[in-house]
């Protein structure tokens, strides 16, 4: 019962709606509960009925049963395949009419802002078409605000899923599937990849910050803007440690010369509040951590663990902390 029981809630509760989409799907789930827990209720009395009479009677066939066995027939087709059959049906009509016509693909002309969710082995990269801004594992958009959500791979298949907001959408090598990204009410919803993608699948969550559209507008202009240059004798230092090291053939940061695409852009960096797909949270220790030994962390992925001087690494981690 524990075990059942952990699967309740959460911060990924499909039955925790935060959008007219996810409203829907938690409701024909509650519908499809009911009319099943109805049909089992009324199943599990009549074989008890069945069970009873069946004790006062006996189990001796007389002359005259002929009359009862065919309404027993009759009972058995109409409850157990006549009725079944309609409210099959019945639930197949509302699931098509009320839940796909409302989480299907938006048409663009209906959408005010689009965003790209490119899935990674094992992170999510987020993109805003008409600007440069570009973040990893945390994605920002405005409440009230109907989103074209675009989500390709990189890769392999994933699958783009925030429960608390809509369905979800897999991406596929070659085609470009769109979702609609909708929330009626502020603060941060956790998704998460729900196609198996490798090794660490169960690793590569997300975020999607839902603020006001005055802070979402602030936030989308910062994240377009260039790294700001570093201020610190230890901030310039960890700069010439990232470019002349490994990191820049790996890693993007706008403004300076690192234009790496193997690993996430880091050009505001320290803005996120997680790494590694939400693995580890991004504070220097764990920034650190994960610099030296990050095949530890979450083996697999493909960064490698560098191994750098204590000095150098103190450097580099105050640069990164700067990227803001």
């Amino acid at each position: 019962m524990p075990l059942l029981l952990a699967g309740c809630g959460g911060v990924q509760n499909t039955l925790n709606p935060h959008s007219h989409p996810a409203a829907d799907i938690a409701n024909l789930f509650w519908w499809v509960m009911g009319v099943s827990f109805g049909g089992l209720a009324l199943v599990s009395g009549l074989m008890v009925a069945a069970w009873f009479a069946r004790g006062r009677s006996g189990t001796r066939r007389h002359p005259g049963d002929q009359g009862g066995e065919r309404l027993g027939n009759r009972v058995v087709v109409a409850l157990g395949v006549v009725v079944p059959l309609c409210l099959l049906c019945a639930l197949f009509v509302v699931s098509d009419t009320m839940v796909i016509n409302v989480t299907e693909a938006p048409a663009a002309s209906s959408t005010s802002l689009t965003v790209d969710a490119i899935g990674h082995q094992w992170y999510w990269e987020f993109r805003y078409p008409g600007t440069r801004a570009v973040t990893a594992d945390e994605m920002h958009i405005p409440v009230d605000t109907r989103v074209n959500l675009v989500a390709t791979t990189a890769d392999v298949i994933h699958s783009f899923w925030v429960p608390t907001l809509n369905r979800k959408i897999d991406t596929i090598p070659g085609q470009r599937n769109r979702i609609l990204l909708y929330s009626n009410a502020l603060g941060t919803f956790r998704g998460q990849c729900a196609e198996y993608c490798g090794l660490q699948h169960a690793h590569m969550a997300f975020i999607v910050v839902v603020q006001t559209r005055r802070a979402f507008r602030a936030w989308l202009a910062d994240q377009a803007a260039d790294a700001r240059p570093p201020a610190t004798p230890a901030e310039k230092a960890g700069q010439r440690v990232f470019l002349d090291g490994a990191c820049s053939s790996c890693h993007t940061i706008r403004g300076t010369s690192a234009s790496g695409t193997i690993g996430p852009d880091l050009t505001h960096l320290a803005s996120r509040s997680w790494l590694a797909g939400l693995v580890v949270p991004n504070r220097p220790g764990y920034l650190a951590g994960w610099i030296v030994d990050s095949q530890h962390i979450k083996p697999g992925n493909d960064m490698p663990d560098l191994s750098l001087p204590g000095p150098q690494l103190r450097e580099l981690v105050a640069y990164l902390e700067s990227l803001r």
